[in-house]
């Protein structure tokens, strides 16, 4: 994902700290309203990153931007930490939910008046993974009902899973227009003596692991008990298929 995501789509590839502050939490929206989901540690006051959004989009907190470099595409391999708060029932065992997973993210900053096109180059990029890895998925426009409060736009990007019978999550594309700028006073110059406005931020998962591993591995089951692996992992695997052990 990362090769893809920095060699063909133009990312620059960023190795964030796991650790965040309050000032950056707050600035992506993820506090207050989902402090309880968070893992604070004492007595610094700093939180384990629930996903690689908050130390990319902080990246150019309270910094004016030169137009001419804009839209700016980072993306990073992060483990991300989410303590679930209040879930129950049948999905809090195994792999489809869980305290600590590894995501590759993506964030995008540009003009306002080209959010709209890069959230679709954004989503696309996502979907880019999904299509080489060959596994089966939909994209979900959000209702407003459903939206986080921050965001302006979600598409979700979901994957068949035969073992469950359902479509489970593996990205969601978001558009936040100005909020999270507006939090991180992240502004950009349109021409040169201009005044500031502020920069538009976009970010989505490409990809979230543990669910799309189970996946992989059911798709590629085979009556004789061996599991094919998708052609494009072959040169990183070293091998096509798992076979049982005997």
């Amino acid at each position: 994902m990362l090769d893809l995501h920095s060699r063909e789509h133009g990312y620059l590839e960023v190795a964030p700290p796991f650790v965040v502050s309050r000032e950056s939490m707050r600035s992506t929206g993820h506090i207050p309203k989902f402090e309880d989901d968070a893992y604070r540690t004492e007595p610094d006051d700093l939180f384990l990153v629930p996903t690689a959004e908050v130390p990319l989009t902080n990246l150019h907190r309270d910094e004016i931007l030169d137009g001419l470099d804009l839209p700016l595409a980072y993306v990073a391999h992060t483990p991300c930490f989410r303590r679930e708060a209040g879930a129950a029932g049948k999905d809090t065992r195994g792999l489809l939910r869980v305290h600590q997973f590894d995501k590759v993210e993506l964030v995008r900053l540009c003009r306002p008046e080209d959010s709209e096109e890069q959230l679709e180059i954004l989503t696309r990029h996502a979907e880019r993974v999904l299509e080489l890895l060959e596994v089966p998925y939909r994209r979900v426009l959000l209702p407003t009902g459903d939206l986080g409060f921050a965001s302006s736009i979600t598409y979700d990007l979901e994957i068949w899973a035969p073992g469950v019978g359902a479509w489970l999550e593996v990205s969601s594309c978001s558009s936040y227009t100005d909020y999270q700028a507006r939090r991180a006073n992240m502004r950009f110059r349109p021409n040169p003596g201009g005044k500031p406005e502020f920069v538009n931020t976009l970010n989505g998962s490409a990809l979230a692991l543990a669910r799309l591993i189970v996946v992989l591995l059911e798709i590629g089951y085979q009556d004789g008990g061996g599991i094919d692996l998708p052609e494009v992992l072959h040169p990183y695997l070293g091998f096509d298929r798992l076979e049982p052990v005997s």
